[in-house]
C-alpha cells in the first residue's frame, strides 16, 4: 500500500516544482520542495487512503467529494500538478472496467436516455446558470478572447459574432441552432443581424425557459425553439450552427449526429461545428462522465472529419480555440466560487458541499486540461459546406472574418 501511495506522491512531485505537503490519518507527513506548501493534501481517514491506493486518481478525487480528503491552499496548482504528472491518465483496470460499464449504461442509443443524460446537467435551472455565466446571453461554451477583451461578457459576444461572420449569417438566412441552450446565440444574431432562426434543444427545463423568454421579448415571429433530439431532422436550413453539442453524441452515435447536421443543411449551405475534440484517439475519462456529463464522449478531430466527409460535407476552415477555453473556465470558476452562497441558497439539498466540490473539480480541472502544454484535448471550430463552395458563396480568403 505504501508503494502505491508513494507513486501518487511522485506523480504530483514530477508535475510541479512548487512545494506541497501530504498528511496521513496517522499523523505522518510528506513534504516536497522547499518553502511553505502551496497546497496540502489531507487524508482524513484510512478508507480514503485505501480508495486512493486501489482506484488511483478516481479514488482520490471521489474521497475529496466525500470530504474524507481535503485540499488546502492553491487548488489550481494541485490539479495542474496532478495532470502534469499524468495522474489522470489511469491504466487502472478497475477504472477502465468502470468506464466501459458506465458507457454501456448511459449510452445515447435511445432518445429517452439521451434526453435524461442532457437533463442531468443542463436541467439544473436558469437561476443556477445565471449566477456564473455571462449576462445576458448565458453562453455555456468556449468564449473568444481576442486581443483587448476584458470581460466574460465581451468574450462571449465576440464568440457569437465570430461564428456569425464565419458562416456569413445575414437577415436573409433561416438557420437552426442545434443545442441552443438559453438562446444566447439566437438573441444576439437577431439583435446584430436581424437573423431569424430555430433553436433545437432536448432539455425540457431550458426549452420552457427559452419559450417564455422569446414571448417576453415579443419575438415569437422571429425566433422559436423545438424540443427534440439532435437526430430528429424536420427540414433543411440555409445555415446550421452547432456550438458545444457533438461532445454529447456518444461514441456509437457520432455518425448519426454528424449525419443529422448534414441533413439539416440545404445544398450549398454553410454550417459551424464548434466542439471539444481530442488530437488522436483517446478514451473519455471516467470522472467527467460519471459526475458531470453522463453519456458524454470526446471524439478525435480525425474521426469527426471522416464522418463529415461521409455525409458529403466539405471542410472549409478549422480553428483551434483551446487556449480560449482555459480563460473561459477561469472566469466561470471565479464567478462560481464568488457566488457559491447564492447558488447554495437556491436549493440547499441539491447544491450542497458535495456538489460544490464536484463542480469545483470539473471547472478547475477542465481549465488546467485546456491549459496544459502536454494536453490532447482541444476546442475546434469547423466551418463546413454541403457540397463544394464556390467564389460566389464564400470569400476567397479569411480576411473577412477579422475585418
Amino acid at each position: 500500500m505504501r508503494a502505491r501511495i508513494q507513486s501518487i506522491i511522485d506523480a504530483f512531485s514530477s508535475g510541479t516544482d512548487v512545494p506541497f505537503e501530504v498528511r496521513f490519518p496517522d499523523g505522518e507527513r510528506f513534504r516536497s520542495g522547499n518553502g511553505e506548501a502551496v497546497f496540502t493534501l489531507v487524508f482524513k481517514t484510512r478508507g480514503a487512503v485505501f480508495d486512493t491506493v486501489t482506484r488511483g486518481y478516481m479514488g482520490l478525487i471521489e474521497s475529496y467529494f466525500d470530504q474524507t480528503v481535503d485540499l488546502i491552499g492553491d487548488f489550481n496548482a494541485a490539479v495542474a500538478a496532478g495532470m502534469a504528472g499524468k495522474l489522470d491518465r489511469s491504466l487502472n483496470p478497475l477504472i477502465k472496467f468502470e468506464n466501459r460499464l458506465h458507457e454501456m449504461r448511459f449510452s445515447n442509443r435511445t432518445i429517452a436516455q439521451a434526453k435524461a443524460n442532457a437533463r442531468a446537467h443542463y436541467g439544473l435551472g436558469e437561476a443556477f446558470y445565471r449566477l456564473w455565466l455571462d449576462d445576458p446571453y448565458k453562453m455555456y461554451t468556449c468564449a473568444y478572447w481576442k486581443e483587448g477583451t476584458r470581460t466574460l461578457e465581451e468574450a462571449q459576444q465576440n464568440k457569437i459574432d465570430h461564428v456569425c461572420r464565419k458562416i456569413g449569417l445575414t437577415a436573409n438566412d433561416r438557420y437552426i441552432d442545434i443545442g441552443c441552450g438559453f438562446g444566447g446565440f439566437m438573441f444576439r444574431a437577431w439583435e446584430k443581424l436581424g437573423a431569424c432562426g430555430v433553436g433545437l434543444n432536448t432539455t425540457t427545463e431550458q426549452v420552457t425557459w427559452l419559450r417564455e423568454e422569446i414571448g417576453r421579448r415579443a419575438l415569437g415571429d422571429k425566433l422559436s425553439v423545438r424540443e427534440a433530439d439532435f437526430r430528429e431532422v424536420d427540414r433543411q436550413y440555409d445555415k446550421v450552427v452547432s456550438i458545444g453539442v457533438l461532445e454529447h453524441a456518444g461514441r456509437d452515435q457520432l455518425a448519426e449526429v454528424v449525419k443529422a447536421h448534414a441533413d439539416f443543411l440545404k445544398p450549398g449551405g454553410l454550417g459551424m461545428l464548434h466542439y471539444i475534440g481530442h488530437v488522436g484517439e483517446h478514451e473519455t475519462e471516467l470522472f467527467i462522465r460519471k459526475h458531470v456529463f453522463p453519456g458524454g464522449w470526446i471524439p478525435s478531430l480525425s474521426t469527426c472529419i471522416a464522418e463529415m466527409e461521409r455525409c458529403g460535407l466539405e471542410i472549409v476552415d478549422i480553428e483551434n480555440l483551446r487556449r480560449h477555453y482555459a480563460l473561459t473556465l477561469d472566469a466561470w470558476t471565479e464567478r462560481f466560487e464568488r457566488r457559491w452562497d447564492e447558488i447554495h441558497a437556491l436549493d440547499p439539498k441539491r447544491f450542497d458541499e458535495r456538489f460544490r466540490r464536484i463542480w469545483r473539480m470539473y471547472l478547475v480541472g477542465c481549465a488546467e486540461m485546456f491549459r496544459s502544454p502536454a494536453g490532447y484535448t482541444h476546442l475546434f471550430q469547423i466551418v463546413y459546406s454541403k457540397g463544394n463552395i464556390t467564389k460566389n458563396n464564400y470569400p476567397m480568403s479569411r480576411a473577412f472574418i477579422y475585418a
